[in-house]
């Protein structure tokens, strides 16, 4: 049986009439056409939707895979060391550096930078004898330091700190210590009222006081360059074994952020960066 929809002309289309009352819950949407078109059936907008639905879905996933491949290229595990290891210093000549080759080699007015990594291969310290050169006591006419904080040695002269800048982490060369005389400006210090040697920054200022655990001396860096622990054996050969002081610039820990040195670690000399202190 069919019935003319009201209000139609007689060329509008007849449609078969329905058992009974369309019933839908609460909150479905559907979209029913009144007359399909032919062909074609009713169309169900709650399956459309559910689709769509798990189309997105299968999308995110993906996307969350291939974003959590890329962060684990983008931030690679962090590398490092647990503990800080005993590493033996070797000499530029390839021997064990002991106590008798650095008084004999370097003292306070060595020029060239010497330089050795600990602990971590991306982590460059000085060596610094801070002993006058003519062996004799240190004064305000002889420069020099005996008995710096933590120095070994014959007169505790032996010193080692960390060659990266406290204020933006510029590395040795840029950071360079300054023999006597290299500069005509002097700090004076608890040691002394004119230092004439230091360690100073050509990058934005900073300098350090090598006789006094590296303390500063002048801005913008605010803390010290990290001091290396060193320790001597009844041979006289020196090692490295901590780091004390504050974290290397750059590093949340001196003990991340690299491969580790391995048990030994070479002298290197470079030539330094002289911009004088203003």
């Amino acid at each position: 049986m069919t019935f003319e929809l009201p209000g139609c002309s007689p060329e509008c289309p007849f449609g078969a009439s329905r058992a009974g009352p369309l019933s839908f819950e609460v909150g479905q949407i559907h979209r029913v056409a009144t007359i399909p078109p032919a062909g074609t059936d009713d169309v169900d907008e709650t399956r459309r939707n559910v689709l769509k639905l798990a189309g997105v879905g299968a999308i995110i996933l993906a996307g969350g895979g291939l974003a959590a491949a890329s962060i684990q290229y983008v931030q690679p595990p962090a590398v490092g060391l647990t503990s800080y290891p005993k590493v033996q210093l070797i000499d530029v000549n390839g021997k064990p550096l002991t106590v008798t080759g650095v008084e004999a080699e370097y003292n306070v007015t060595t020029a060239p930078l010497v330089l050795f990594n600990y602990p971590l291969r991306n982590e460059p310290n000085f060596l610094l004898n801070l002993a006058p050169a003519n062996g004799a006591a240190p004064s305000l006419s002889n420069p020099g330091m005996w008995n710096a904080p933590g120095g070994v040695g014959t007169h505790g002269s032996i010193v080692a700190f960390s060659a990266i800048c406290q204020h933006l982490g510029c590395p040795a060369p840029a950071i360079s210590y300054y023999p006597p005389g290299t500069c005509p400006k002097t700090f004076a210090t608890p040691n002394s009222p004119a230092q004439p040697y230091y360690i100073h920054c050509s990058c934005h200022g900073s300098t350090y006081d090598p006789a006094n655990s590296a303390s500063n001396l002048t801005g913008p860096a605010v803390l010290p360059l990290p001091q290396v622990t060193l320790v001597t054996d009844d041979a006289g050969n020196i090692y490295a074994t901590s780091l004390t002081g504050p974290p290397v610039n750059g590093h949340l820990n001196s003990l991340q952020g690299d491969y580790g040195v391995g048990t030994t670690s070479q002298l290197a000399k470079e030539n330094p960066i002289y911009l004088c202190p203003q």
